[in-house]
């Protein structure tokens, strides 16, 4: 599937991007609860998510609360 094909958003998942949400979708990450789990140095390392997906994400972890699992 190409990232035309990837929804603009996913979940509740602030919208990242169609290749960030591609490697979320393919790692089964779906809610930011599941990308809380993770750690920024495994997020980065998905192809497609980089470090604007993980400042997007960060500031929509810190409105609920939630952290990277750093």
């Amino acid at each position: 599937m190409s990232t035309r094909d990837m929804p603009a958003q996913i979940g509740d998942l602030p919208p990242v991007g169609r290749p960030a949400n591609s490697a979320f979708l393919e790692a089964g990450i779906t809610t930011l609860a599941q990308v809380a789990t993770h750690s920024r140095r495994e997020l980065l390392a998905m192809h497609g998510v980089g470090p604007r997906a993980i400042r997007i994400l960060a500031t929509a972890l810190a409105e609920r609360g939630l952290d990277f699992a750093d």
